[in-house]
């Protein structure tokens, strides 16, 4: 069902957007991440101390927001509460951020992270194809990339332990494979945790179907540990 905005979800400042100007400034002003995997990083400083040690399989990875509040509370609206018409201001979101519309238009392919079958039939809709369509429609590719089967829930695995689960997730449509050689591909998602979902699927990008480059925007990141 689409429900249509008068309240902030935040505030609740009546009238409103789906979230108010002023908690947009508030909660959604950008700080400096990482280029490779989009965590917080000092100003200054482009490239985090891991991704410098352990260069990751993505090219470069961008993010709106933290997964943090507000923003968790309103993605678990989008994704679990059968509420798609977040996927306007949150990709609105996604394309102010830095980095992000660039990185858009430098792509050959924008690819969503897909769900399995039996996920889409229960949600109705991928957030990602959803947020993909609010930045490009004539660059995506939603059958390009297939999720082969669930993995089990991820919130309290390590990234190394995500990344077994993640193994033999993913899959390339024999029949569009070769759209990928040599290409720039540009992967959407809603949440980047780890990273073990991006980075799983990247790596069956270059080695399966050979993609030069592959990067990353999503809409919000886990914050590091303190």
């Amino acid at each position: 069902m689409t429900r249509i905005p008068s309240q902030c979800a935040v505030c609740r400042a009546w009238p409103a957007q789906r979230v108010c100007e002023e908690c947009v400034r508030r909660f959604a002003r950008p700080v400096p991440r990482c280029r490779r995997c989009a965590i917080h990083v000092m100003s200054g400083q482009p490239i985090c101390g891991p991704c410098l040690l352990h260069p990751p399989t993505l090219s470069s990875c961008h993010a709106a927001l933290d997964y943090a509040f507000p923003w968790s509370a309103c993605i678990a609206d989008f994704k679990f509460h059968d509420d798609p018409s977040w996927a306007g201001m949150l990709g609105q979101l996604m394309m102010q951020a830095p980095g992000v519309a660039d990185a858009v238009q430098q792509a050959d392919w924008v690819l969503p992270i897909p769900l399995s079958r039996r996920r889409l039939r229960e949600r109705g809709y991928n957030q990602a194809v959803l947020l993909a369509r609010q930045l490009t429609r004539d660059r995506l590719q939603t059958d390009l990339l297939w999720r082969l089967q669930d993995t089990p829930a991820q919130t309290r695995l390590t990234r190394a332990q995500r990344l077994r689960n993640l193994r033999h997730s993913f899959a390339l449509n024999p029949g569009q494979t070769p759209l990928l050689k040599d290409r720039r591909v540009l992967l959407i998602d809603d949440v980047m945790t780890t990273g073990a979902t991006l980075h799983s699927a990247a790596r069956v990008l270059r080695q399966v179907g050979g993609a030069r480059e592959v990067h990353a925007c999503v809409l919000a990141r886990t914050p590091a540990p303190r």
